[in-house]
């Protein structure tokens, strides 16, 4: 493909901590920033690759990863532009690679702000460009976690959305009040378990009487994570759904925060043990009561496990289930 028929790519990023930087750094002002430079320089046959609300810490952007994929096929991109290094992304060594992919492809590359144009010259203040790039995503994140530790520390709800069987209160977004309807399922799989049904039978009977599964029921409700997703088995309940709802000490009336942590380059949540949870107790209204949640605990305590997580009830357990029917 001539040179003159190569795309030149457009590319533009904005993730919420650059939006604490105004409108400098919109999606709207960084288009006209673009598509004005590569007017003045005759660079035509211009697409917009775009990202927007992504941190720049996570390189499975779909506009960059589009844009990339026009890189990796050969002769379809000739010319890349960004408003600075920083759109590009925000971790050093991986735009590092990516600046080499682009080298050896022969893809010109171009950061306005930056002064960066391969086409002209090797700049060598981009690679440490590129560390202060990360260094202020990790700054940014230090100063964000700080603020969410002390708040999860005076005892808010450190959660975005509250467990299933709760709901914001309309008139205090950190208040947790009853959703009488899940609670009443919460409750119902608390007393199937004392009954001696196990994560998977309590999941069976759900789905057959087309009780709607948690992330469904909140998606009704206009919150939780799943917002957009389409349900195709919204009655579907899973084991590990049943076994995660048994274990929550929130529905004690407690709140439980830091449950997990993100690193500030994949923000993806992971558990840390319980030891370093911080619990308030009655800081909302229980759904279950203190006995019926120590009797569950034991109950699962001695549940036999096998190597696909599902398992039985320990004979031994059925003597203190009767026991507990027969009170």
């Amino acid at each position: 493909m001539r040179n003159y028929e190569k795309i030149t790519a457009l590319y533009e990023r904005l993730s919420r901590d650059d939006e604490l930087q105004g409108e400098s750094n919109s999606i709207v002002n960084q288009k006209k920033i673009l598509e004005e430079y590569a007017g003045k320089n005759n660079l035509s046959n211009i697409i917009h690759f775009t990202n927007d609300g992504i941190s720049g810490t996570q390189f499975d952007r779909p506009g960059f990863m589009a844009m990339m994929n026009g890189v990796n096929q050969g002769n379809i991109i000739g010319c890349i532009i960004v408003k600075d290094m920083s759109r590009l992304g925000r971790d050093y060594l991986k735009v590092g690679q990516c600046m080499e992919i682009l080298r050896q492809k022969g893809v010109r590359l171009i950061a306005i702000n930056d002064n960066v144009d391969s086409f002209y010259r090797e700049d060598d203040f981009t690679p440490f460009r590129n560390i202060m790039n990360e260094w202020y995503t990790r700054d940014t994140s230090r100063k964000i976690q700080s603020t969410f530790r002390s708040k999860g520390e005076s005892g808010k709800h450190t959660a975005s959305s509250p467990p299933y069987g709760y709901i914001k209160d309309e008139k205090d977004k950190d208040k947790w009040i009853v959703d009488e309807k899940a609670a009443e399922i919460v409750r119902r799989i608390f007393n199937l378990t004392m009954q001696g049904n196990g994560p998977y039978r309590i999941a069976k009977i759900l789905e057959s009487e087309k009780v709607d599964i948690p992330a469904y029921h909140q998606q009704k409700l206009g919150y939780g994570l799943h917002q957009s997703k389409v349900f195709e088995h919204p009655y579907r309940w899973c084991s590990s759904t049943i076994v995660s709802i048994l274990k929550k000490q929130e529905y004690l009336g407690h709140t439980v925060n830091f449950k997990t942590r993100k690193h500030f380059k994949d923000k993806k949540s992971k558990y840390v043990s319980e030891e370093n949870w911080l619990i308030f107790e009655n800081t909302h209204e229980a759904i279950i009561d203190q006995e019926t949640f120590d009797n569950v605990q034991r109950i699962r305590g001695n549940v036999k496990r096998y190597p696909d997580g599902w398992g039985e009830y320990h004979p031994l357990t059925w003597p203190y289930v009767l026991c507990r029917l027969w009170q």
